[in-house]
C-alpha cells in the first residue's frame, strides 16, 4: 500500500510541475570577437522550439534581424533595434539566418537551427549573399 502511495504521489508532483522550462541562449554582437571583426558569438545556436534567444548588444552600433529568405514558412520575423539588447521566442522548427543590417557585407551574420526538423535548410542554404557573408554563411551551414 505504501509503495502505491509513493507511486502516486510521485506521478501527482510530476503533473503539477508542468512542463521543463525554455531554455534562454545569449548571442553577443561584437566588433571583435573570437574569431574576427563585426561577428555574433556564437554564430550558430542550436535550440529546441519554445526557447529564447537573446541578442545582447556588447558593442554599439549592431542589430540582429532575421533574413526573410532564410527562415522556415509561416514563421515570425524579428528585427531589433540598433544597439539594443532584445529577445526572440522560436517556436517554429527549422533554419534561422539573420545578419546585422549595417555590418551584413563584412560578414556579421548568424543561425538559429530550431529542433530536428530543418525542412527549410536546402533553400536557407541556396540563399545568395553579399562579401563576406557568403562565406560565413556556407561555414556556418555545413
Amino acid at each position: 500500500m505504501r509503495i502505491v502511495a509513493i507511486i502516486v504521489g510521485a506521478a501527482l508532483a510530476m503533473a503539477l510541475a508542468g512542463p521543463a522550462a525554455a531554455k534562454d541562449v545569449q548571442v553577443k554582437m561584437l566588433n571583435k570577437g573570437a574569431n574576427g571583426t563585426m561577428v555574433f558569438e556564437p554564430a550558430l545556436v542550436k535550440i529546441a522550439p519554445g526557447d529564447t534567444v537573446t541578442f545582447v548588444a556588447a558593442d554599439k552600433g549592431h542589430n540582429a534581424e532575421v533574413i526573410s529568405s532564410m527562415m522556415p514558412a509561416g514563421a515570425a520575423p524579428f528585427k531589433g533595434k540598433m544597439s539594443q539588447t532584445f529577445t526572440v521566442k522560436f517556436s517554429k522548427p527549422g533554419v534561422y539566418g539573420y545578419k546585422c543590417l549595417p555590418h551584413y557585407g563584412l560578414g556579421m551574420v548568424g543561425a538559429v537551427i530550431v529542433g530536428s526538423s530543418q525542412a527549410n535548410a536546402a533553400q536557407a542554404k541556396a540563399v545568395s549573399h553579399p562579401g563576406k557573408a557568403k562565406q560565413k554563411f556556407a561555414s556556418i551551414l555545413k
